[in-house]
């Protein structure tokens, strides 16, 4: 796309010789004479840039620039003057101008001011559709009694600085609730740090957390800084805290408490404000019981829980859910996709073990593989119901070998998905060693990729 640079200066030559250096580096251009011609072509013209003079018969440049800035137009502007100064250059500022180029001009000069200055424009206008895309993303999608509830309880506890445990299967939206608590925050200006206590090695969580000094260890090349530090002032998102190791919880329960820390291999203690938001897919009451999570820890987290519903428990909700994924993932296709009754009829009939998540890749793989512009229920691979489809196929088995194999295919299936295709999280879930599953996987057939 060729960008289109306004030229405004009361010198033709000026004007003529802008345009040729500007129109050889390939963009388009508009002349103006004048701040009031100016000021009428950017009514009627989409414009990327103004190159604009100060000192013009007539209104000048600064006042061209304030009422361009004042009817709402926000392209960026250059100011060119052949009488500068430190008091013009601060109004300009002030006004609205992007960069200020004294007089005689230098044309490369201005190409890599202008470049600078464009790509600056696109940066920000793409940072602004990611932010709204973000927002987006955020939104929690229904209107069913469970979100309502879940909806109030955000509302109530958002402006609090009150410590929140999310809980919800996998697949939920647990981690959707914790950025919502913080966009609705006074600390929603402050960073959002996420960490997700399952994917950290146990010897580099405490590196992960606190950060490093350099020298701390071998390939501790320079300093580093930790979760803590870096979510200073704003919230921290403790994910899967329920798989985190026996030591590690012990350190994180006195930073916790005390909201001071050092770095692996410093000696200085760092203070930090950090708002903690944590969130598992286990039953830590179970986990304490058991001996794998510290039962003072427990009860410091658990200031305010929050259960997030599964998707069978808000049915109602999945209509506006496809709606909201088919206008997330059909601009790859060129257009919304439409979808028939039939097909979300059949999406109301599953009982969806991998929730939200689940629907939400289906619907993408249906808007990237489906050929025509309607989803219907054909197009949809066999979804099923525990209830019907697979129960009454192991009840029709004649072997209690087959019906058994058949059975625990569907169970450690059904486990997977709720674990992400994590083997060592399903093994400690159903309580089996991860040798023996991972036996069980690969005689049953299970692909876990």
């Amino acid at each position: 796309m060729k960008y289109t640079i306004l030229i405004a200066d009361d010198e033709e030559n000026i004007r003529l010789s802008l345009k040729g250096g500007l129109e050889d580096e390939g963009y388009n251009t508009i002349l103006a004479s004048s701040g009031e011609e100016a000021q009428k072509i950017v009514e009627k013209q989409d414009v990327d840039l103004l190159l604009l003079d100060i000192w013009m018969p007539g209104k000048d440049g600064l006042q061209t620039l304030e009422e361009i800035k004042r009817d709402g137009h926000a392209f960026p502007v250059i100011i060119m003057t052949g009488h500068g100064s430190i008091e013009t250059a601060i109004r300009a500022t002030r006004l609205g101008a992007l960069d200020f180029i004294e007089k005689p001009l230098d044309l490369n000069k201005i190409i890599i001011t202008i470049n600078n200055t464009l790509h600056l424009k696109a940066l920000e206008e793409e940072n602004a559709l990611l932010k709204k895309k973000a927002e987006k993303d955020d939104e929690i999608i229904g209107n069913s009694p469970s979100i309502l509830r879940l909806k109030e309880q955000i509302d109530r506890v958002s402006p609090t600085d009150a410590w929140v445990l999310i809980l919800g299967e996998n697949g939920t939206g647990k981690e959707l609730v914790a950025r919502r608590i913080h966009k609705n925050s006074r600390r929603a200006v402050h960073p959002f740090v996420e960490v997700n206590c399952a994917a950290i090695p146990e010897e580099l969580i405490e590196s992960e957390l606190f950060g490093h000094e350099k020298g701390a260890f071998t390939g501790a090349t320079e300093r580093k800084r930790g979760k803590f530090d870096l979510a200073h002032n704003g919230t921290l998102f403790l994910d899967e805290i329920g798989d985190m190791s026996m030591p590690t919880q012990a350190k994180i329960l006195r930073i916790l408490q005390e909201q001071r820390f050092e770095r692996v291999g410093g000696s200085q203690t760092i203070q930090v404000d950090v708002r903690v938001l944590t969130a598992t897919n286990k039953n830590l009451e179970h986990e304490i019981a058991e001996g794998r999570f510290r039962q003072d820890l427990y009860y410091r987290l658990n200031v305010i829980p929050i259960l997030v519903p599964r998707l069978i428990e808000r049915r109602d909700d999945i209509p506006e859910l496809v709606d909201h994924f088919l206008k997330l993932f059909s601009p790859m296709k060129g257009g919304k996709k439409n979808i028939t009754e039939g097909a979300v009829k059949k999406f109301m009939q599953h009982d969806w073990p991998g929730n939200v998540r689940e629907l939400k890749n289906i619907i993408e793989r249906l808007v990237i593989m489906t050929p025509g512009n309607t989803i219907t229920a054909d197009d949809i691979i066999p979804l099923g119901t525990r209830t019907t489809n697979e129960m009454d196929r192991i009840f029709d088995m004649q072997e209690l070998k087959d019906a058994r194999a058949e059975f625990e295919k569907i169970f450690i299936e059904r486990k997977l998905t709720q674990c992400g295709n994590n083997i060592s999280r399903t093994a400690d879930l159903i309580g089996v060693e991860r040798s023996n599953l991972h036996r069980k996987i690969k005689s049953l057939g299970i692909d876990v990729e």
